[in-house]
C-alpha cells in the first residue's frame, strides 16, 4: 500500500520530514511558496539530541565539514569601536568549545537534500489554498493552478507564521505570542574583509551580529529591536528596511554601508518575533511540525534542534501507528512536548548577558533518542 504525505514548507524542518519519510518508504510530496531553493540565511545550531538524528542521518561528518568555524566574538559601541573581546563564545554560537555544530542554513538544507531519493517530489512556487479533510484522506487546492490532489497525510512545517495553521486550526491569535521583537536578517558583500570572526552590539534598543559567509564573500547580518505598534506587511519589503535603516541611522564606524547594501539586497528576511503555544499540534489528518507547531524563537538557539529533533519523532510514530494517525500524532506530542517546553524557557528577554550554560546544556539534551534511533537503523 502507497503511504501518500505531502508537507507545506521546505525548510529545516520540512527537508529533514521528507528524509525520514522517503527513508521509510512513504510517498512524499512538499510544496514551497519560493520560487526556488532560497539561498542565504543566517547560521543555525545542531545541539545535543539533534546531533544524535543528524548522525543517524549519516549526515554527521559532512555537517562538520560544512560549520562556519568562527574563532571569536569582539563586542562594538555605537561607534563601532571595540570594547570587549573573546575566543571562548559567540553570540549566534554560544560556547565554541563544546560538540555543537554551527552551520548556514542553506549549507544544511542543500545537505539534507543531498541525502534524499530522487522519489521526493519537490512543488516550488506554489501554496495551500484550500484543505479538505475528507476522514480517510486530506483533498489539498493548490493556489498556483487550482489543481486538487488527495493525501493520506498533511505536514505543516511552513514556519511561525503557518498558512496551514491559519486554515486547519482554530483560535490563531491565541497560540501565536508576540515577543515585542522585531528581527531582520540580510546579506551583503564583505565589504570590511571580515575573517573567521564575529562583531556583535547590544545597546539601547538595538542589537545586531556580523559575520561571513563561510567563503568569506558575504557578511551575514542580524539586527533587532522592538517591534513598532504597527505591524508592518510581511509583504511590503520596502517598508522594512526602511524602518531597519531607521533604527540603525545612529550607528556609526562600517555600519552605515551595510544599510546601504542592505537596501538592493534581495536575501533580507524580517519578522515580528514570537513564540508559538498550541494546546494541540494536530487535527484530523493534518499535524504540524517545526516552528509552525512550536515556535521557541532564535532567542531560543534551539528552533534548528527541535526541527531535526522533532521530524524524527514524527515519523517514528507514523510509521509505528500509521493506520491511526490520531494514535501516532498523540505518540509524537507526548514524547516530544516536554523537550519543546524545555527549550521556549530558555527565552528571557530581561536576561543580561549570555545564556548561562548550564540552562542550555539542560535544554538542548532535554529528550534521549539514542535508542528509539536504533531501531531504524
Amino acid at each position: 500500500m502507497t503511504r501518500n504525505v505531502l508537507i507545506s514548507g521546505a525548510g529545516v524542518a520540512g527537508l529533514a520530514l521528507a528524509y525520514w519519510l522517503d527513508r521509510a518508504g512513504f510517498k512524499t510530496a512538499l510544496v514551497e511558496r519560493a520560487p526556488e531553493f532560497r539561498r542565504g540565511g543566517q547560521a543555525v545550531d545542531i545541539r545535543g539530541a539533534a546531533l544524535d538524528v543528524v548522525q543517524a542521518m549519516g549526515l554527521l561528518d559532512e555537517a562538520r565539514v560544512l560549520r562556519t568555524r568562527l574563532k571569536g566574538m569582539s563586542t562594538l559601541d555605537d561607534e563601532g569601536n571595540e570594547t570587549e573581546r573573546t575566543e571562548e563564545r559567540t553570540y549566534s554560537a554560544g560556547r565554541l568549545d563544546n560538540d555543537d555544530i554551527e552551520i548556514f542554513r542553506d549549507d544544511l538544507c542543500e545537505l539534507l537534500m543531498g541525502a534524499m531519493s530522487e522519489r521526493v517530489e519537490f512543488i516550488y512556487d506554489d501554496n495551500i489554498r484550500e484543505v479538505d479533510d475528507r476522514g480517510d484522506r486530506v483533498a489539498v487546492t493548490f493556489a498556483s493552478s487550482g489543481l486538487i490532489r488527495e493525501f493520506d497525510l498533511l505536514i505543516g512545517a511552513d514556519g511561525i507564521y503557518s498558512n496551514l495553521r491559519k486554515q486547519c486550526f482554530d483560535d490563531e491569535a491565541a497560540v501565536v505570542c508576540p515577543l515585542g521583537v522585531v528581527l531582520a536578517l540580510f546579506s551583503v558583500p564583505n565589504l570590511i574583509k571580515l575573517g573567521d570572526w564575529q562583531l556583535g552590539h547590544r545597546q539601547g534598543n538595538v542589537g545586531y551580529v556580523i559575520y561571513p559567509s563561510r567563503d568569506k564573500r558575504e557578511l551575514r547580518i542580524g539586527v533587532g529591536f522592538p517591534a513598532p505598534e504597527s505591524i508592518v506587511s510581511r509583504n511590503d519589503v520596502d517598508a522594512q528596511k526602511q524602518l531597519v535603516a531607521s533604527h540603525c541611522a545612529h550607528l556609526k564606524g562600517d555600519f552605515a554601508q551595510f544599510i546601504d547594501a542592505m537596501k538592493t539586497t534581495d536575501q533580507f528576511y524580517y519578522n515580528e518575533l514570537a513564540q508559538i503555544r498550541m494546546p494541540s499540534w494536530s487535527k484530523g489528518r493534518v499535524v504540524l511540525a517545526g516552528d509552525a507547531a512550536h515556535c521557541a524563537s532564535p532567542f531560543s538557539g534551539q528552533g534548528t534542534s527541535l526541527a531535526l529533533v522533532g521530524a524524527f519523532v514524527l515519523v517514528r510514530e507514523l510509521i509505528r501507528h500509521w493506520q491511526d494517525p490520531a494514535q501516532a500524532f498523540a505518540a509524537y506530542e507526548r514524547l516530544l512536548r516536554p523537550y519543546v517546553n524545555l527549550n521556549q524557557a530558555l527565552v528571557d528577554l530581561t536576561r543580561k548577558g549570555p545564556m548561562p550554560d548550564d540552562l542550555m546544556t539542560q535544554a538542548k539534551n532535554g529528550i534521549d533518542l539514542r535508542e528509539l534511533l536504533k531501531e531504524l537503523l
